[in-house]
């Protein structure tokens, strides 16, 4: 679980400035800052059955049952019980608070767990255990490591030299990658005396709470002095503490203003489109409804004043009752009687179904991870038919669509390419996880964690290839990793980015081991010998360099200098002489790329003693010159990076979660577009869109917008778009309002020829979200296929979905693992947590949450298109019965006098949604699926029906009634004619009230029951007991309420004695319940019919295939694996931010003396056992080729005549 809340608590005045004095709380409370204290929850004890009951009232049918309930307290107009109205809906409303209590008692939970955690607080000149809710702006307070981070500290000192911290900022960022904090000097020199920290009285000035996580500005004044503070010397909540034994630090923001609570998205009410349309369809037929109740009460007037005064001898109209007053009762009656259109069972059914679907999804064992025992879990109820509907996915990176773990994959060296592994036929083979890893045995210093399947190039390693063991040694020197040793041979590195790291552990596992560094030395097992090189310089990497240098002596005294970087930026550094190893190299750069893989090149130079002494004196020159200092160390970098000689190049993998390309894939083919969101570099995020089939080779174009002003953002967003379609036009873009009420313009889809992909920058995207530029960067973004975004803050992210709902007609899905996620995951209609490595926070605020992103596909493609349609199909079929039961009763109006008289009995009336149609629909709600899952993956077109609202919308209501018009007056008139002066077989009249009744209300039910039928594609041993037992239900009930003994108990209740009995036992009524069925149905089938042969939809395609078939289909076969190759190498393995190197050739970033340790490694030369050839170096090869061979043709450099020479001391 994470440390902090979700909801934001806004201010009651706003803030222009922060001023606040350390260790003074009555000097801090006069500004009334927030505490610490979080709140999530929406309810507490009073306030929970007022805000929940406005809630639910928002939903207009609720309004509508206590509307219809208090009419039906009113004797006059009212013709059914007060009772048939509360039951359901006091039913409905508890069940739904019962479900919101329960949720909103679990944030209470999580509130009082993140509260109540304690920290140490300086107070009264003494550390005490305080909760966190109970610390204020102003207090000093100790963190330890592995600590979450109360809130937001100036940081004052810490256990680290230099007063530096170091920090993981997972939760903000995504990134699992250190940062480095430190103090100022003043405040670091407090240490941890208690006495010092609390006589510290200095007055911080900053600015005001705001969600700006990459930057802040204060100043500290203490003893007379005044200090500039920055985004440095700040740790944020969110963060958490690593690697550092104590910290001391002054409260700045405190709870909900805190950076990473004002980037918090607010939790909303989410309703699906469904219910939208719901509301708008319910009004129409509240308005329809009172449409009917007016023609009918004018028909009572005029019936009143014709026939009435004809009945008025032995009915007497009581005193005052008119003609008039008769309509205006009779208006409500009807009310009360067509209140059927809109029964209260509808939603009762919704909440059932949704809940079932749900329950699908939970039990769901192709859904369940097994590595981590987790399960999918639906965490709302009322969102499922939402996921049958998603256009617009938003995917955060780190931890969703990546495992957030780096691996040494392949490498290039000397024109030999390591890490394929081959059979017996030299057949290359795909790599699984049962497959034999390599023996690091060997190595004692090893990580058992670095996994390599390539046996060759460990056996390279063991023959002393001088290449091999030149790549390795440039890997363990040239980088800004520092090693922390705790223990002998239990090595741990922090490194500034998780490339960095990957590549030195490499280093490790084959026998060059980083194991420590000084200022101006770094110390390297090299195959178990113990060596230290003097480090001379380090050229460290910037955006413009793209690479990184390190200048060293070996200890034999030969100056070399290692680069490592961008392969572009190094093949143009290059001596001739590499030329044609640069072409081999080449070859497996692309297909490194084509893998997509993250590539470095590698390359070293041996350096002239005197050459290098005047370069180091003019670099110092240039490191202290006050004017273009930055432009002349990069002239001086230029200059001795030159005629490098190539070692060969690394092929790392940032391992994507299972399944993520295919996922991605299949998605695409469902027509859902895939946006990424990440705090990442570009490059990197850049290199993992293609690595996940998100970018491709084969798109015609991706733009980059990286612009630093307003005007290059909207001139890069214009470019991109008229080289998308180049005759756009400016006003074609909107459609034509149709929403009630809604301002808020909407965009249409353009359609572009080909494909593209976007990619912009989190500064570029803070103009491009303004206000007068985000619907150009809306339309742009719409008409590329893919895009991502890259060093977004979490509030962008919310700001960019939201961007999407407000102008797309379209509904968005955000899916994430982290608490930077929160945001997005609430402003979207759907919010997906990933059970990740980041906490649970993204689980938390979450609507379903799963193991792997993998899982999305049968979330959206199976559970969320089949909720769609088992909901618009219940929801179609649920108005028609209603409709036309209800129908019926207006067209009978016209022949009782307009008198309110039903024209069912009133217990059919009771028992028809409660009894006789509620199981058949329900089981048709539950069970029915158009194909099953397999075809439903091999088929992802299925889905696109959905986005475009084809199964329900208000057009396919529209049909429904009309539809419904037809069958009630099929229903009502053929009965009526047939029973019209017949007589029974013995020659009795058979057409009284009681006796139509029957028939009509069996007809309907019958003819509703065979639609049913026909609407159902998947039938089941339960929908088959649903439908004939509701049938047989019926006449049980029927015969049983029409029997002499329940007329002699209640005379009253039952007064249809003996009407089943005498009428249907007469062929002519069921001749009757045929015809009548038979023209119910035959125009239906008549429709469908024509429609599936002229007009063929997707499903009707596919299920025709699926009656082809016969059977199940085979699973779909195996893609061969493609080796692609790429032109495109942008996405190479190196952090994209200024390195350390400043920071390591300062020695400051130095930790406590190393303890003093041998090498962990035997003596090993060529003759030692350890290291004798076997396998492939023993002179075998599968394919038949020599093993180490060069590269046909390639050059000979002069390492290949290089040997390790000992040095006798070690």
């Amino acid at each position: 679980m994470s440390f902090f809340g979700v909801d934001c608590v806004g201010k009651r005045e706003r803030e222009l400035e922060r001023k606040l004095r350390a260790n003074d709380r009555e000097y801090n409370l006069s500004f009334r800052y927030a505490t610490n204290a979080i709140k999530t929850s929406k309810y507490n004890l009073f306030t929970f059955l007022p805000l929940n009951l406005f809630e639910q009232f928002q939903r207009i049918a609720n309004a509508y049952f206590l509307f219809l309930l208090v009419l039906q307290v009113i004797p006059q107009i009212s013709s059914l019980s007060w009772f048939t109205t509360v039951v359901p809906l006091v039913l409905v409303l508890s069940v739904t608070a019962a479900k919101d209590a329960t949720d909103d008692i679990n944030r209470h939970r999580s509130d009082n767990q993140v509260n109540n955690r304690k920290v140490q607080v300086l107070i009264d000149r003494k550390l005490r255990s305080e909760k966190w809710m109970d610390v204020q702006v102003g207090d000093i307070i100790k963190l330890e490591n592995n600590q979450f981070v109360t809130a937001d500290l100036l940081l004052l000192s810490s256990s680290e030299p230099l007063n530096l911290v170091y920090i993981e900022t997972a939760e903000l960022d995504g990134e699992t990658n250190l940062k480095v904090r430190q103090a100022l000097t003043v405040t670091g020199d407090l240490g941890e005396d208690v006495e010092k920290l609390a006589d510290f009285n200095g007055e911080v000035r900053c600015e005001a709470p705001n969600n700006r996580l990459d930057r802040f500005t204060g100043t500290l004044t203490y003893s007379d002095q005044k200090y500039s503070l920055d985004n440095e010397k700040i740790l944020l909540r969110g963060c958490t503490l690593r690697n550092t034994e104590w910290c001391f630090g002054l409260v700045l923001f405190g709870g909900p203003e805190t950076k990473l609570m004002q980037n918090c998205g607010k939790s909303t009410f989410k309703r699906t489109s469904i219910d939208r349309l719901m509301n708008v369809l319910v009004l129409c037929i509240f308005g329809f409804l009172a449409f009917m109740c007016t023609i009918l009460a004018i028909g009572n007037c005029f019936w009143e004043l014709k026939e009435g005064s004809q009945f008025t001898v032995f009915l007497p109209r009581q005193d005052g009752n008119d003609a008039a007053f008769s309509a205006f009762l009779t208006f409500w009656s009807y009310v009360i009687i067509l209140n059927t259109v809109v029964p209260i069972s509808l939603y009762v059914s919704v909440e059932i179904i949704r809940l079932g679907n749900s329950f699908y999804i939970d039990w769901d064992r192709k859904m369940y991870y097994a590595r981590n025992d987790t399960p999918a879990e639906a965490r709302t109820t009322t969102l499922n038919e939402e996921l049958g509907q998603i256009k617009y996915v938003f995917s955060d990176k780190t931890g969703t669509l990546t495992q957030n773990i780096m691996t040494f994959n392949k490498c290039s060296i000397n024109g030999k390419s390591y890490g394929d592994v081959f059979d017996y036929s030299g057949q290359r083979l795909e790599i699984s996880e049962h497959m034999e890893t390599v023996d690091f045995s060997f190595n004692p210093l090893a990580d058992p964690r670095f996994l390599f399947h390539d046996h060759a190039l460990v056996e390279a390693v063991k023959l002393e290839n001088p290449e091999v063991h030149a790549f390795f040694r440039l890997l363990a020197l040239c980088h800004t990793v520092m090693a922390e040793e705790k223990k002998e041979g239990e090595i741990f590195y922090q490194a500034q980015s998780p490339d960095e790291g990957a590549l030195v552990t490499a280093a490790r596992n084959f026998g060059f081991v980083f194991r420590s560094r000084t200022p101006d030395s770094v110390s390297i097992v090299e195959m178990g010998r113990q060596r230290s090189y003097e480090l001379l310089a380090i050229l460290d990497f910037n955006n413009v360099r793209k690479r990184m240098s390190v200048i060293v002596r070996t200890p034999e005294g030969k100056l070399s200098l290692y680069c490592k970087g961008a392969d572009t930026i190094i093949y143009e550094r290059l001596h001739q002489c590499c030329r044609k190893l640069m072409d081999v190299t080449t070859e497996h750069l692309n297909e490194f790329a084509g893998e997509g893989l993250r590539t470095l090149a590698l390359a070293y130079k041996d350096l002239d003693e005197e050459y290098f002494g005047q370069w180091k004196q003019r670099h110092h020159e240039a490191s202290t010159a006050l004017e273009d200092r930055e432009g002349k160390l990069e002239q001086l970098y230029e200059e001795i990076e030159t005629d490098l000689l190539l070692l060969g190049a690394t092929a790392i993998e940032d391992k994507l979660q299972d399944g993520v390309p295919q996922t991605i894939e299949q998605l695409t083919k469902a027509d859902i577009k895939v946006w990424v969101l990440t705090g990442d570099k570009q490059e990197t995020a850049e290199n993992i869109g293609y690595s996940c089939n998100l970018l491709r080779e084969e798109m015609n174009e991706v733009f980059v917008v990286s612009g630093c002003s307003p005007e290059d953002v909207r001139q890069e967003l214009r470019n991109a778009r008229t080289s998308m379609k180049p005759d756009a036009t400016e006003d074609s873009v909107f459609l034509p309002q149709r929403t009630l009420g809604k301002s808020v313009k909407a965009m249409a889809d353009e359609v572009v020829n080909g494909e593209y992909g976007l990619v912009i920058t989190g500064h570029s995207l803070g103009y491009a979200l303004e206000r007068s530029m985000e619907l150009e960067f809306l339309r742009t973004a719409c008409m590329c296929k893919a895009v991502i975004c890259c060093r977004v803050t979490p509030l962008q992210k919310a700001q960019v979905v939201e961007l999407v709902k407000k102008h797309k007609q379209a509904v968005t899905l955000a899916i994430g693992d982290g608490a930077n996620d929160v945001s997005m995951i609430k402003a979207a209609h759907i919010g997906v947590g990933i059970s990740g490595q980041e906490g649970m926070q993204a689980v938390l605020s979450s609507d379903y949450s799963f193991a792997q992103f993998r899982f999305l596909q049968r979330l959206l493609l199976v559970h969320g298109r089949w909720s769609y349609l088992r909901m618009c199909k219940f929801l179609r079929y649920f108005f028609y019965k209603n409709f036309t039961f209800t129908f019926v009763h207006f067209w009978y109006a016209f022949f009782c006098g307009f008198s309110a008289q039903t024209v069912y009995d009133e217990w059919f009336i009771t028992l028809y949604n409660l009894v006789y149609t509620a199981l058949p629909v329900l089981g048709m709600s539950l069970f029915d699926q158009d194909v099953n899952d397999v075809w439903s993956f091999q088929h992802p077109r299925l889905y696109v029906p959905g986005q475009l609202n084809l199964y329900f919308s208000k057009k396919a209501f529209f049909k429904c009634a009309l539809h419904s018009c037809y069958s009630s007056l099929v229903l009502f008139f053929i009965p009526y004619a047939a029973m019209h002066d017949t007589v029974r077989d013995d020659g009795k009249d058979v057409a009284d009230y009681q006796s139509f009744a029957l028939l009509t209300q069996t007809c309907l039910l019958f003819a509703v029951s065979i639609q049913l039928g026909l609407e159902m594609s998947y039938w089941t041993a339960v929908n088959t007991f649903f439908v004939l037992g509701s049938l047989a239900m019926y006449f049980a009930v029927t015969f049983t309420m029409y029997s002499n003994g329940m007329f002699l108990l209640l005379p009253a209740a039952f007064p249809f004695v003996g009407t089943a009995r005498n009428s249907l036992n007469q062929p002519s009524i069921w001749l009757t319940i045929l015809l009548t069925s038979l023209l119910c149905v035959l125009p239906v089938l008549t429709y469908r019919f024509l429609l599936i042969q002229l007009y063929p939809t997707i499903n009707d395609k596919v299920m025709f295939k699926v009656r082809q078939a016969k059977a199940t289909p085979p699973p779909p076969p195996r893609r061969p694996h493609i080796r692609r190759t790429s032109s495109r190498r942008s996405g190479y393995a190196f952090s994209h931010a200024q390195g350390y190197g400043d920071l390591v050739t300062s020695g400051r970033f130095l930790r406590r003396p190393a303890v003093s340790r041998s090498s962990g490694f035997a003596h090993v030369g060529r003759t030692t056992t350890g290291f004798s050839p076997m396998g492939r170096s023993a002179g075998y090869s599968p394919t038949g080729r020599p093993q180490n061979a060069k590269a046909p043709d390639v050059q000979v450099t002069s390492l290949q005549m290089y040997k390790t020479i000992r040095d006798p001391a070690l």
